[in-house]
C-alpha cells in the first residue's frame, strides 16, 4: 500500500448527510479535509430503504439551511431518491472534496507523533483529526430469537424494497417505529395479510391545527431536549410521511386489516411464536404520548393567543379492535400461513475499523457534543448526539458545524507560538 505524501488535517468518513455537512462547515472554516465514502455520496437513501419512502419530515424543515429541495411543495414528503440527489447536489454546491469507492479498514493512533494512521481499501493516508460520519444505521439488527426455519423467508427492513419480493403467503412483521408501520401499512394495501408486533413507542400526530408536528416541537422547544427521557432510552417513533403525511393510528391500522399483537418474544421448534401480554399498554402509552403533545400545542395556542384553527376531532379515537381487547398470546405461523418475517428492529453501529480509546466497555462512543475522549477523534450523525434533533437532516448540519467550530480552535491553539518561540524564529 502507497503512503500519502502530505499529511491531512481532517479526514471524515462517510459521505451520508452527516459527512457532507460536516464538509461544508470545514470548508467554511478553512479547514483542508478529505471525505472518504465507501460507496457514493448518500448510499443508504437509494439501496438501504424500501422503494416507496418518503422523508418523515416535510420539505421545509428536512434539509440543509442553505438548499431548497427543487420542485418540491413546502409541506410535501421527498421521495429517497429526490433526498440522495439533493445531497449530491449540495456536495457540488461548494465542491466538497469527496472520494468516493474508498472504504477505510482501520484508524490506529500514531505513537510519538501526532495524528492518525489509516488504512483504506486504496492504500494508507495520515492525518491529524478524525470525524465518523457513518451514523447510526450501520449493521441491520435481528435478534437472537428470531427462528431457525428454512421454510421461512426472513429480512431485516434495511432490505425490504416492495410487496412483490415476498414469497406468497402472509407477513409477520416485527417492530413498530416509523418503518415497521410504514411496511405493515404497505404489505397490507398489497393485499398481504399482516401480522404487526407493537412494542414501545411515542406516537405525535403528523399535524395538529394546521402545523405539522416538526413544527410544534420546534416551537415547544422539544427538539432541543439534550436526552432522552429516562426509561424512553429505547422508545421508537411512530411517524409516516407516507401518502402525503398521515398520523400513525394503530386501532385505524387494525380496522383496516392488520393483526395487532404484542412484543415478540420467542420462537419454538413448531414454528408457534409467544408475544407478551402488552399490546393494549404499548398503544395506551402512545396515545399518552400523542395527546401530551395536543395538550402542549393547545397551551402554546392559548398563551400566545394566537387563532389557529380548532380540530376536536383530533382528541377521537376509533373503538379498540379485536385484537387489542382480546390479544394473541401465541400463534403457529405455519397454520396463520405466515411465509415471511421482516424484522423492523433497528441497526447497530460498527465502529471496529476505528482502533483508537474512545468507546466504553459496552463498544460505545464516549463523547461530549460529538468531541470524543479521544482527543482528535469526532463523531457525527448519532441519536441524541447533543440533542433531539441530531439525527434529522437539519440537526445533523447544526451539529457538524459545532464540531467543525471545535476543529477551528484547536487548530489556533496548535497554531500558537510563544513570544520567544517567534523570536527564535
Amino acid at each position: 500500500m502507497t503512503v500519502e505524501k502530505t499529511v491531512i488535517d481532517t479526514l471524515v468518513v462517510g459521505a451520508g448527510q452527516a459527512g457532507v455537512a460536516m464538509s461544508e462547515h470545514l470548508t467554511k472554516n478553512s479547514i483542508p479535509h478529505l471525505v472518504l465514502e465507501k460507496h457514493r455520496i448518500a448510499q443508504a437513501w437509494r439501496t438501504g430503504r424500501w422503494d416507496s419512502l418518503v422523508a418523515n419530515g416535510p420539505a421545509w424543515h428536512d434539509r440543509f439551511p442553505g438548499m431548497v429541495f427543487e420542485g418540491a411543495a413546502p409541506d410535501s414528503f421527498v421521495g429517497k431518491d429526490a433526498v440522495a440527489d439533493y445531497f449530491e447536489a449540495y456536495a457540488r454546491k461548494f465542491e466538497a472534496p469527496v472520494r468516493t469507492g474508498v472504504e477505510v479498514t482501520r484508524v490506529v493512533r500514531n505513537q510519538g507523533r501526532p495524528g492518525f494512521t489509516v488504512e483504506t481499501s486504496e492504500g494508507v493516508i495520515e492525518a491529524q483529526r478524525i470525524v465518523a460520519a457513518t451514523g447510526p444505521f450501520q449493521t441491520p439488527v435481528i435478534p437472537s430469537i428470531a427462528p431457525k426455519d428454512d421454510a421461512l423467508y426472513q429480512i431485516h427492513s434495511a432490505h425490504y424494497f416492495n410487496p412483490q419480493q415476498l414469497p406468497e403467503g402472509a407477513v409477520l412483521v416485527v417492530g413498530a417505529g416509523s418503518s415497521g408501520v410504514q411496511i405493515a401499512d404497505e404489505l397490507n394495501r398489497a393485499g398481504k395479510k399482516v401480522y404487526l408486533s407493537v412494542g414501545p413507542h411515542d406516537r405525535p400526530p403528523r399535524a395538529y391545527r394546521g402545523r405539522d408536528f416538526c413544527w410544534w416541537l420546534g416551537v415547544l422547544g422539544l427538539w432541543d431536549a439534550s436526552a432522552s427521557a429516562p426509561g424512553k432510552e429505547h422508545v421508537t417513533i411512530a411517524v409516516s410521511g407516507a401518502r402525503g403525511g398521515h398520523t400513525v393510528d394503530f386501532r385505524q391500522l387494525a380496522h383496516q386489516g392488520i393483526h395487532l399483537v404484542g412484543v415478540t418474544e420467542a420462537f419454538d421448534e413448531s414454528g408457534q411464536v409467544t408475544f407478551a401480554a402488552n399490546l393494549a399498554d404499548n398503544i395506551r402509552r402512545g396515545d399518552e404520548n400523542y395527546l401530551s403533545l395536543l395538550d402542549a400545542a393547545d397551551a402554546y395556542i392559548a398563551r400566545n393567543g394566537l387563532d389557529f384553527p380548532t380540530e376536536e376531532q383530533a382528541r377521537h379515537f376509533l373503538p379498540d379492535p379485536e385484537c387489542m381487547t382480546a390479544p394473541l398470546s401465541s400463534l403457529n405461523l405455519h397454520e396463520a400461513g405466515i411465509s415471511t418475517i421482516i424484522w423492523a428492529t433497528g441497526y447497530a453501529v460498527d465502529y471496529r475499523w476505528l482502533d483508537v480509546q474512545a468507546f466504553d466497555a459496552s463498544g460505545r462512543p464516549q463523547h461530549q457534543r460529538g468531541v470524543s475522549s479521544e482527543s482528535g477523534i469526532y463523531f457525527l450523525g448519532l441519536p441524541w448526539l447533543s440533542r433531539r434533533g441530531s439525527t434529522f437532516i437539519w440537526g445533523v448540519w447544526h451539529d457538524a458545524k459545532h464540531i467543525a467550530d471545535h476543529i477551528a480552535t484547536q487548530r489556533k491553539y496548535s497554531a500558537y507560538l510563544p513570544p520567544a518561540d517567534k523570536q527564535d524564529r
